[in-house]
């Protein structure tokens, strides 16, 4: 099933400050039969009026504005034997104060009609008075082109008019195959609700406006944008306060996503990467695309036991030698990203068991640690006892206390020789200290009688 689009052609003639230049926004309107179809509990036609309704209203107040509609498929129904392709019609054209005339336009508007994209993209260029303005087209549409008519070559007709197409393709619900049709024409952001499509609708509109979008390069060891898929924030600078708070996305292209933000703020941003990465003072230039560079080179660690037969579950802290605070604690068989650099790691095990690794760009770094034996014990009466290591210099390690309530007990030991040094609870005498020696070997069970 055909699902809502929203496509935005941005025809820019000339780059001139906007708030310098008059602005010129041609709304073009899907009133396709397949409009009347369900979605998030209304219809498709039913929530595209009232968000482009709103839109209009927000619009109202705008200076150096005019907005103009265009609707296709309103006017001839759809048959088994026919469709209208030149079904498109600019129903008010642009001129100060015409809002009112709009909204009630979107009002009457009732699908009948078939999906003819590319006509309605090539009429559209002839809508706008003349080149001397910041030329915007917003088509909304909820399908592909139903007609012979290729948009893509409607696209190089455009720019060969001397018209610059800077497309954004806002899908619902839409699979990548049905995206690559769009290719040609730009890139696309997803819709997936009636919220997230007055979001997209609104970023839309503000692009169209400020003429100002960033782009956030999360930069590997290389300089590439090619780090994604972590949380950052956008402070006021200097404090903070925050202003945006975003996941970093790369779009279908691979590059990084398009992002509208308020141009009259200074900004820091904090990238959530282990460790946190950041960046001061950014100054975003209106009226261009501006690009926040920050350093954030990125491998991957991973912590597994050798051959177990069963899982455990054994947490891995990890920390830096010049400031001891843990910036992570992952579990064994878990793949987590660090930044590029030397880090220490204490695992969890009985002992513990620490390794300096070393985090290298798009790599996993894996440290394989032997599968822990299984001790366990039984006494018939309370006893106060610990845990110990046999190093091979002979010296002894404390590895745990047994405990003084419970008459048995289980614990999971690295592979090794070990003692136990114990006595009765209630026993008033140093000399009733009893020692006894075990070996631990993976995946296998030593039992004592204490």
């Amino acid at each position: 099933m055909r699902k809502l689009i929203l496509i935005l052609f941005l025809l820019c003639v000339y780059q001139v400050k906007a708030q310098e230049q008059l602005t010129r926004i041609l709304f073009v309107f899907d009133a396709s039969n397949s409009m009347h179809a369900r979605w998030d509990e209304s219809t498709r036609i039913a929530i595209a009026k009232e968000i482009l309704l709103k839109t209009v209203d927000s619009l109202s107040t705008i200076p150096n504005l005019e907005i103009a509609l265009r609707v296709y498929g309103h006017q001839s129904p759809i048959t088994p034997s026919y469709q209208d392709c030149n079904d498109t019609k600019l129903e008010v054209p642009f001129g100060p104060g015409n809002h009112a005339r709009i909204k009630q336009k979107i009002r009457q508007i009732q699908p009948k009609g078939t999906t003819p994209i590319a006509r309605s993209l090539e009429a559209s260029a002839d809508d706008f008075p003349d080149k001397n303005s910041r030329n915007i087209i917003i088509l909304i549409t909820d399908g592909i082109e139903a007609c012979d008519d290729d948009p893509c070559i409607i696209a190089d007709k455009l720019r060969a008019k001397g018209i610059t197409i800077r497309p954004f393709v806002i899908g619902v619900g839409i699979d990548m195959e049905y995206l690559n049709y769009f290719d040609c024409i730009g890139t696309y952001l997803d819709a997936n609700d009636k919220n997230s499509f007055s979001l997209v609708m609104r970023t839309a509109v503000n692009s169209a406006l400020s003429g100002t979008t960033v782009q956030v390069n999360l930069n590997n060891i290389n300089g590439k944008p090619l780090e994604t898929n972590v949380s950052f924030n956008l402070y006021k600078a200097g404090t903070k306060t925050i202003v945006y708070t975003f996941v970093h996305t790369m779009n279908k292209n691979r590059l990084p996503d398009t992002l509208i933000i308020d141009d009259r703020t200074v900004y820091d941003i904090e990238v959530f990467s282990t460790p946190v990465v950041s960046a001061q003072n950014i100054k975003i230039i209106p009226n261009r695309h501006n690009v926040i560079e920050v350093d954030a080179p990125r491998g991957s660690l991973q912590v597994k036991l050798i051959n177990p037969i069963r899982s455990y579950a054994v947490p891995i802290r990890i920390y830096r030698v010049e400031n001891q605070k843990t910036l992570n604690v992952q579990q064994i068989d878990e793949v987590d990203m660090y930044i590029v650099g030397t880090y220490e790691i204490e695992i969890m095990t009985l002992p513990r068991i620490y390794r300096t690794v070393e985090i290298k760009q798009s790599a996993t770094t894996t440290v394989n640690i032997p599968t822990p034996g299984q001790f366990t014990y039984r006494t018939g009466t309370r006893i106060v006892g610990q845990i110990f290591v046999l190093n091979r210099d002979g010296t002894m390690e404390w590895v745990t206390n047994l405990s003084e309530t419970d008459l048995s007990g289980s614990y999971n030991l690295q592979p090794g020789e070990y003692v136990v040094v114990y006595r009765s609870f209630q026993s008033m005498n140093t000399l009733h200290t009893t020692k006894k020696k075990f070996i631990i070997v993976s995946n296998k069970t030593t039992t004592l009688n204490l």
